[in-house]
């Protein structure tokens, strides 16, 4: 039986919390900063939580997180 492999791009970009839920990093705001609102730079700041509706995909992503 071959090894199951985690998704080496989802291990960079999600980290598996204590209760179960996954934390994500932000989208739009890498790069063309200039005409974003200052407002909206400061909402997309911090990580969030990932959607349930995605929690599937993930799972499946990170097969050795226990999800």
């Amino acid at each position: 039986m071959p090894k199951m492999k985690t998704k080496s791009g989802a291990k960079k970009r999600f980290r598996v919390r204590p209760g179960g839920t996954v934390k994500r990093g932000q989208a739009f705001k890498r790069h063309i900063l200039t005409k974003k609102t200052t407002k909206n730079k400061r909402h997309l700041r911090g990580a969030v939580n990932v959607n349930v509706a995605d929690m599937g995909s993930i799972a499946k992503m990170l097969p050795m997180a226990g999800l």
